[in-house]
């Protein structure tokens, strides 16, 4: 993509495309209307820094690098990149570069001349243009493979790829649409490492679409989750670990999350018990803690505290890494993490009957 227009280029009919050129960075708020769904998203991200969007299906993730990078215009909202209005701008003019999910590399090129594209349609010549390419490959470790064609590359060889042909164009922001997504399990893990680093090297704005919790908390250094088309929370990656504020948030990190009244060190559940935390709070909070954290029993203990003990019953069972996640309904429901020894000598199955129990020093109670 060619570098950004400056403001002597556009017409007078448009005198504010250039605003405050000092103003660095990423300074959004892409509204998208497309039927029934609405996309309302406000983005400031700085240079330098590396924001993940992170959602379920159908959050809007997609919606929102799309209109990043000018394939969904914005029905409202604004588009600011280092202080040049971008909502009128169309693509191929716009200083993006984007490494699709699935890598779109051109099959008839080699890896060089993918690379090449970007600068030959900026202007370069075909011999500058194969220079700076050649330079981007071997930052990338590719030095070997410039003359292989994509059908000829491994997964992490052809993410690596569209990763250098992105950034040859010099773009001020780099746009990632689930740029692991279509990595084996094995190199994954190794390109995920290699992509932070070079994401760690990059100068300008970086935003990450991701459904994957790993890849966000690894790679980013601030995430925004979207749900129905909105931000719902935004934070450093330890933050909202530890302070979930949906439920959809607290099964990505893996917490059981309620929502309730405190009274001190006693919170009454919106729906359910009251739970007995450390912390001692006034007003509507938020009370989390990790399956790790619950112990189950098949007959009512004695010698354990009532305050937070349930009565429960096993709707499920699965294996989550190298334990059982027991899924309980009842009088909390909630997910417990035990190991397969246990699991077997509890003779846990659908249908049984358990005491769950948690102590208040597992838990985190924190306000709405």
């Amino acid at each position: 993509m060619t570098e950004p227009r400056h403001a002597s280029d556009a017409s007078a009919a448009t005198p504010d495309v250039r605003a405050d050129t000092s103003d660095a960075g990423l300074d959004a708020h892409l509204v998208v209307e497309r039927g029934t769904f609405r996309l309302d998203v406000a983005l400031r991200v700085a240079p330098g820094e590396v924001v993940a969007l992170l959602g379920p299906n159908g959050a809007g993730k997609t919606t929102a690098l799309r209109a990043l990078a000018g394939l969904t215009p914005l029905t409202g909202g604004r588009l600011r990149l280092d202080g040049t209005a971008l909502e009128r701008t169309p693509p191929e003019s716009r200083p993006v570069g984007v490494v699709f999910q699935d890598y779109l590399l051109f099959p008839h090129l080699t890896a060089l001349d993918n690379v090449a594209f970007g600068p030959r349609c900026q202007g370069a010549s075909k011999a500058e243009a194969r220079a700076q390419a050649a330079e981007w490959l071997g930052r990338l470790g590719l030095a070997e493979h410039v003359g292989a064609k994509p059908r000829r590359l491994s997964g992490g060889q052809a993410q690596r790829v569209a990763l250098a042909r992105a950034l040859a164009t010099r773009p001020r922001l780099l746009l990632l649409d689930e740029p692991l997504a279509a990595l084996d399990a094995r190199t994954r893990l190794e390109v995920r490492a290699q992509l932070r680093r070079h994401l760690a090297e990059f100068e300008a704005v970086a935003v990450l679409v991701t459904h994957d919790p790993l890849d966000a908390m690894v790679l980013a250094d601030r995430l925004v989750v979207v749900e129905d088309g909105r931000v719902v929370q935004e934070g450093a990656p330890s933050d909202i670990a530890r302070r979930p504020r949906t439920d959809y948030i607290a099964q990505l990190v893996g917490l059981n999350l309620y929502r309730g009244e405190a009274d001190g060190h006693a919170v009454q559940l919106d729906a359910g018990p009251s739970i007995t935390t450390t912390e001692a709070l006034r007003g509507p909070v938020f009370v989390a803690f990790p399956p790790s954290s619950v112990t189950l029993y098949r007959e009512r203990p004695t010698g354990v505290s009532a305050r937070n003990l349930w009565a429960c019953e096993v709707a499920g069972l699965e294996t989550h890494g190298d334990q059982i996640r027991a899924d309980l309904t009842g009088e909390l429901p909630l997910a417990a993490d035990l190991t397969t020894v246990a699991a077997a000598e509890l003779d846990l199955h659908p249908g049984a009957a358990v005491w769950a129990a948690v102590k208040a020093t597992q838990t985190h109670a924190y306000p709405v």
